[in-house]
């Protein structure tokens, strides 16, 4: 036995059954065997969420400079705030930031790790959840690795030459042509030139090449040019190129090679058994291990890439290698398409299909070495493998298919809830491209759990409302996301200068103006959780997206952010199908593949299709085709989008393989009822696509009356119970819509609202139609089930009918989170940002004034118009509630009295004003001033009208 088996299972053993209790019970509120999800269970799980499914957070730990007693009170204060659980996250320490002298705990030293086995024993006690990150900053590495274990980079440099003329370069300025502008360099990076090729521009074969690889030992390239135009590539490779982005100490210097499958093993079992030496079994104490997204910076070779290559596709890859590559920079992003020659049709057809091959091999290759090696360790530790499975070089689809918490990430920006763009499809979404691919890859293989990184933040740090994080949270609920990890909580003791330690992440902090209200959104975003978390997304149409063109034409890119969408309509297509009530899955060609065409559906795992949309796929396997043909004659139906497929995929037989493809897609046009060509439009996508529903007869499973770009939804079921989720995303306007759930959703069901705010549930007195009032930033779960008994739902009115105007006179008292205090007389209610005086304001503004009622059984509620901030109201004393987002209506119930009343109403604003006008902090300056980070001023406080009916 190795020495590190007899370890883990030495200390197994010896804990017995305690391994098992001693972990916080993360299925303690799920459905047990036998018992119905239908029933009041599923109902009393979502009412009182466990804590395993209340949000995680990214917790960093920054410069690892961390003591016992900050990490009990932080993880209190995050318990307190309704957080289930942490992802402990070492990171550098932040620059611009006061450090007061304490000292890093270098990573998986001995002081290190007695702090880690803290805060797991802390958390233990506070039933909270861990999560450790894999090594730290990203993409990980350390200080210690050498050689093959340094990750690798192939790229190309090239100088364009017009002739006639002699030409001579050094290799010196070769290499700097080539050196690429790495986010994060390693300085001790070894550069080799592999070949230099004098060719034709353009470039029709590679006989045309002339190599000049020789002269390299000489220090100088020579060459005489002859007429006319030619381009000089040299090929590079750089050993070793990348360090470690904010890595904490002892998990900085260079990174890993995750094509190495020796070093990534050795990598990992490094840490786990250097951790377990002083902790004992991992899995006593945490729940996963964690991979963060791989953005590896074009990382593309390892000493035997060549030699797979050749064995995997069947042929050299060398002599093509240079033209498959483009100029690249930061984060292994093309920033120039056109870089080096020109190529002929018969070449760039040849190069497209070598540069496939490429992406293929390497891929498969971070699939085999990496991806299942991850698995097998956490695996092997009794623990779950949690990853962001992409970055650039994964299967963006079945890179997430062997993780057991495959994670995606949603980030909070500017425009989310005021724009829904088709022109750029990223803008006012607040899930990534990613998200998709992740969310169907868990339904694929039946898992239910589906974490993100979810809040994101680098552009809107100070001024995240609750209002737009519910927003925020909402889309990505919509993606597939059933659980939240927060990004970010910052270790930051409370002595240190105001605002404290930040590396990154929406500010959770208790200095922040919104601390005392966040758990109003956490309780919400448990709910959803936990009630998505016991069904399953249903999806009965399929997306194939051109992940193989792509490949082909740009190469892979860095997912979640690559230089562009291919195609650019790609999200806007599935965004379409959920807002005319239907839904959607991302399939490959894998899926195809290996599904089973039954009865008119592509069967794969547990789920079935019976439509599948070809979103611009030009090129296949044939042995794809062939599946997709034997789909329609088992009676499915395809939709190809902007084009038919028409040739195969890679360089080896090609000519033979693409007339296969031919030949298939020529059968299936025989069936054109079955096989069906659809013109993408330019815009409009809603309305083409609820058109191609009319036209082609594809039942929605839920008819929506007025389909908007803001209002989406999701199905969910569980056993003997349907789930509808409405989301509004607009911010600003309200959307009255009216459904109708088809007979398989509502028959011999009653139709339910489950409040996710308070757990309350209100029976609706008709299941079809339903009418739903969505306001700003509103959802709503509509669920049907056999349960007959309750509360009938009485909605709050939307508008007020016979409104009066309230009050003529405020006196508003501002609290400032600096502990200045200061008074005003406001005849007219203006936005804060309005007002010289206030335009800097962050805390608590407090309106007050009174009203006289003559009868009060004439006065039902008080609605507060625009708020910009979180409000409470307060009658004669009594506070009526805590209000965050969209309308702010409330019911005056028994508070209200005839005679005078006094009202004060709350208002707690944003911080990013304040932060602007903090010219001598640097660390406000950073993130509200400067640069791209350089924030406009923020609406702020009570805008009303406030009216009384």
């Amino acid at each position: 036995m190795k020495r590190r088996d007899f370890l883990i299972k030495g200390s197994i053993l010896t804990t017995g059954s305690a391994l098992v209790s001693s972990l916080p019970n993360y299925a303690a509120d799920i459905i047990k065997p036998g018992e119905a999800p239908g029933s009041n269970n599923l109902y009393r799980i979502f009412q009182n969420p466990a804590t395993s499914f209340r949000p995680f957070v990214r917790w960093w730990w920054n410069g690892d400079k961390v003591e016992k007693a900050e990490l009990s009170r932080e993880l209190r204060l995050l318990k307190e705030a309704g957080i289930g659980g942490v992802e402990i996250n070492p990171i550098k320490f932040p620059a611009r930031t006061d450090d007061l002298g304490k000292p890093s705990l270098r990573w998986l030293s001995d002081e290190w790790m007695d702090a880690l086995q803290h805060a797991f024993a802390e958390a233990k006690s506070l039933g909270l959840t861990c999560d450790l990150i894999v090594g730290s900053g990203w993409p990980f590495g350390a200080e210690y690795l050498e050689g093959e274990e340094r990750a690798q980079i192939i790229l190309i440099g090239t100088k364009k030459l017009e002739g006639a003329m002699d030409y001579e370069a050094s290799v010196f300025d070769l290499l700097k042509e080539a050196d690429p502008a790495v986010s994060s360099p390693y300085a001790r990076r070894k550069i080799d030139i592999l070949s230099v090729k004098l060719v034709p521009d353009p470039l029709n074969n590679l006989d045309e090449a002339k190599d000049l690889s020789e002269q390299v030992k000489t220090g100088y390239i020579t060459a005489t040019i002859p007429k006319g135009k030619y381009v000089l590539y040299t090929l590079v490779k750089i050993h070793g190129f990348l360090e470690v982005i904010n890595g904490a100490p002892g998990a900085n210097g260079p990174v890993l090679n995750h094509y190495n499958k020796a070093a990534v093993t050795k990598y990992l079992n490094h840490m786990s058994d250097g951790i377990q030496k002083k902790t004992g079994p991992l899995s006593k104490h945490i729940r996963a291990l964690f991979t963060d997204s791989m953005e590896l910076e074009g990382a593309n070779w390892t000493a035997d890439m060549e030699a797979e290559f050749k064995k995997r596709r069947g042929y050299d890859l060398m002599p093509y290698l240079p033209f498959t590559q483009f100029k690249v920079g930061s984060m292994g992003n093309v920033f120039d398409y056109s870089y080096g020659a020109a190529l002929g049709d018969e070449m760039k057809n040849t190069i497209q299909r070598v540069r496939y091959d490429f992406e293929l091999t390497k891929t498969e290759l971070l699939q085999e070495r990496f991806i299942d090696t991850f698995t097998k360790w956490c695996k092997d530790n009794d623990v779950k493998s949690r990853a962001q499975a992409y970055g650039r070089g994964y299967f963006p689809l079945e890179g997430s298919f062997d993780m057991d918490i495959p994670e995606c990430e949603t980030w909070i920006k500017a425009g989310i809830g005021k724009e829904m763009s088709e022109a750029d499809p990223r803008v006012g979404r607040g899930y990534t491209m990613i998200n998709k691919y992740v969310s169907s890859a868990a339904h694929l293989k039946g898992k239910k759990l589906i974490s993100c990184e979810e809040l994101t933040n680098t552009d809107v740090v100070f001024n995240e409302t609750m209002e737009l994080m519910k927003i925020t949270g909402d889309l990505s609920t919509i993606s597939g996301v059933t659980h939240p990890v927060f990004h970010g909580f910052n270790y930051s003791p409370p002595e240190a200068p105001f605002p404290g330690w930040i590396r990154y992440g929406c500010y959770f902090n208790e200095r922040n103006t919104i601390w005392p209200y966040f758990k109003h959104f956490n309780d919400y975003k448990a709910r959803i959780s936990a009630l998505l978390q016991q069904a399953d997304m249903f999806a009965d149409i399929a997306v194939l997206p051109p992940v193989a063109d792509m490949w082909s034409i740009y190469g892979a890119q860095n997912e979640p952010f690559p230089s562009f969408a291919y195609p650019n309509h790609l999200p806007l297509v599935w965004e379409a199908m959920h807002q005319n009530g239907n839904a959607c899955d991302y399939i490959s060609e894998t899926v195809i593949r290996d599904g089973e065409m039954k009865n008119g559906h592509l069967n794969y795992g547990p789920r079935k299709y019976h439509t599948i949309f070809l979103v611009q796929v030009e090129s296949m396997e044939p042995a794809t085709a062939q599946k997709l043909l034997s789909f329609v004659e088992n009676g499915g139906r395809i939709f190809c989008v902007d084009a038919y497929p028409d040739k195969s995929l890679g360089l080896t037989n090609y000519q033979q393989r693409d007339k296969e493809v031919k030949a298939a897609v020529e059968k299936m046009k025989a069936l054109p009822d079955r096989f069906i060509l659809l013109n993408k439009p330019e815009n409009e996508f809603i309305q083409w696509y609820k058109d191609v529903q009319t036209k082609y007869n594809i039942t929605p499973y839920v008819s929506i009356s007025k389909p908007d770009k803001f209002v989406t939804q999701v199905r969910y079921q569980a056993k003997g119970t349907e789930i509808l989720h409405f989301i509004n995303s607009s911010m600003d306007d309200a959307h009255k819509i009216e459904i109708t759930p088809s007979n398989e959703i509502v028959k011999g069901k009653q139709a339910w609202r489950w409040d996710a705010e308070n757990g309350e549930r209100y029976k609706l007195e008709n299941s079809n139609p339903i009418s739903l009032d969505l306001g700003p930033a509103d959802s709503v779960l509509i669920v049907f089930d056999n349960n007959k008994k309750g509360n009938n739902y009485k909605p709050k009115p939307a508008t007020l009918n016979n409104a009066s105007a309230f009050a003529n006179s405020w006196a508003v008292e501002f609290q400032h989170i600096n502990g200045s205090n200061k008074k005003t007389e406001m005849n007219v209610l203006k936005d804060l940002k309005e007002l010289p005086d206030f335009v800097s304001f962050s805390g608590t503004a407090i309106y007050r004034a009174s009203l006289h009622v003559a009868d009060k059984s004439n006065v039902d509620c008080l609605n507060l118009g625009k708020v910009h901030g979180i409000s409470e109201l307060i009658v004669n004393g009594k506070s009526l509630g805590i209000q965050w987002y969209g309308r702010r209506i409330y019911r005056l119930k028994d508070a209200i009295q005839n005679g005078n009343n006094t009202i004060e109403i709350k208002v707690i604003t944003s911080m990013g004003n304040y932060m602007k006008s903090l010219k001598d902090n640097p660390v406000a300056q950073y993130w509200t001033n400067e640069k791209r980070k350089d924030q406009p001023i923020q609406s702020m406080g009570l805008i009303g009208p406030v009216t009384l009916a």
